[in-house]
């Protein structure tokens, strides 16, 4: 195939369908992807077709229709890339390929195919490492204030560092961060992980696997008896995992995790709920950060924003009494073709970073509400991801209506 864009596909999808090449075709959907920074590509099919998705910036786009009848060859064909069963249509399967652009980035791909009521239906992960390894915790986004409360709490030799955040919030990249940070010569660091998405330099990682009974509860038991200084699980998904998880901060080892809590207050109950004791949590957790991904304004096509005295009115309604002002400068992208239209270009995280100081110990200990927690903390001086979210906005790196999507949905 030609130069990979969107009309040299469209222009393949109008051919004879017997004349379709299927190895071109599924390469130009994930090349095309690549090229529109999507991280993942949806195959969903309906009933007259296999409908081709996009998520880019965490919004889903449609961009292709493919012929139903060519929908069953499609999905065999990324099958057999990512080493999947091609006779299987009855359960779901989970797989991985990887992938080489024409200009030869290299990349993995994480593969999940599941049977729905119109056949098989697609989701592809691209797992892309580029500009990965360059991150550092300096330009993650952090407040001088929490980027000081984080490397206090990574520089601790022991103790819980949490992030909590739904799927897609960038919870991932923030401990691969973390984990360069601390990654050096003196220290053993091990994760395990469901899956492992990146590849860390001088980090021993472990994938889960179920069918082998190789559970986040039994790595890490076994990972204790590896003699390591810091251990990273992916997530603390049961009461299991949680009283390792604390065993193991409390024995002198620097634990990272996430949770899926809504906010960094509600980390603390939630493991409450899971069983631990309120003063192993009070001894243990040093802070929880909870996080969402935003969409930035294009740079190319940014200009302030005006507002009307009603629609300040209107968008001030949704947000804290006093926090937006008339004297606030704010941005948008008018819209252009290096952000096809979209007035956004990539997303950046805003933060709500909570220091488990004896104030919030006493709460803890106290069985006191996430309610309670959050209002001691902010009172301590915690940053909101709303106030956040508002900041990057004055800053012009976001949008109102975007912190607006995110937050309240």
């Amino acid at each position: 195939m030609a130069a990979i864009d969107k009309d040299s596909i469209d222009k393949l999808l109008k051919q004879p369908e017997e004349a379709i090449s299927i190895i071109e075709l599924v390469k130009g959907i994930i090349e095309f992807a690549y090229a529109s920074r999507a991280s993942d590509i949806h195959l969903d099919p309906s009933e007259d077709k296999l409908i081709v998705r996009f998520r880019i910036d965490g919004v889903m786009h449609d961009i292709f229709h493919i012929p139903k009848n060519i929908h069953p060859e499609v999905i065999s064909r990324i099958k057999v890339l990512s080493g999947l069963r091609t006779d299987e249509h009855q359960i779901p399967q989970d797989g991985r390929l990887q992938f080489i652009t024409s200009d030869a980035v290299k990349f993995d791909i994480r593969v999940s195919i599941v049977p729905t009521y119109h056949e098989e239906n697609t989701v592809m992960r691209l797992l892309i490492q580029e500009g990965q390894a360059a991150r550092e915790l300096e330009t993650l986004g952090f407040s001088e204030r929490d980027l000081g409360i984080v490397r206090n709490a990574i520089a601790k030799p022991y103790g819980m560092l949490l992030i909590t955040g739904p799927t897609g919030s960038g919870k991932t990249t923030t401990l691969y961060t973390m984990l360069k940070k601390l990654n050096q010569p003196d220290v053993s660091i091990i994760t395990i992980e469901d899956p492992v998405e990146f590849s860390l330099e001088g980090v021993d990682q472990i994938q889960v696997n179920a069918q082998t009974g190789l559970t986040f509860a039994n790595g890490l038991r076994a990972i204790l008896r590896q003699d390591p200084n810091i251990i990273m699980v992916g997530e603390i998904r049961d009461e299991e995992t949680a009283s390792i998880a604390v065993n193991a901060a409390l024995t002198g080892h620097l634990l990272l995790s996430t949770l899926h809590t809504n906010d960094a207050a509600t980390t603390l109950p939630r493991l409450l709920d899971m069983g631990i004791e309120p003063f192993l949590i009070a001894s243990t957790v040093n802070i929880a950060i909870a996080q969402r991904l935003v969409r930035k304004i294009c740079p190319v096509c940014k200009q302030e924003e005006k507002y009307s005295v009603s629609a300040l009115e209107t968008l001030g309604a949704a947000f804290p009494a006093g926090t937006i002002t008339a004297d606030m400068n704010f941005f948008k992208g008018k819209g252009c073709k290096t952000c096809n239209n979209t007035g956004y270009l990539g997303r950046l995280p805003i933060y709500e970073v909570m220091d488990v100081s004896d104030a919030v110990r006493e709460a803890i200990i106290g069985r006191v509400s996430a309610d309670e927690l959050k209002k001691i903390a902010v009172h301590e001086g915690m940053t909101t991801m709303l106030q956040d979210g508002i900041r990057k906005s004055v800053q012009g790196l976001t949008t109102l209506e975007e912190i607006l999507r995110v937050i309240h949905g």
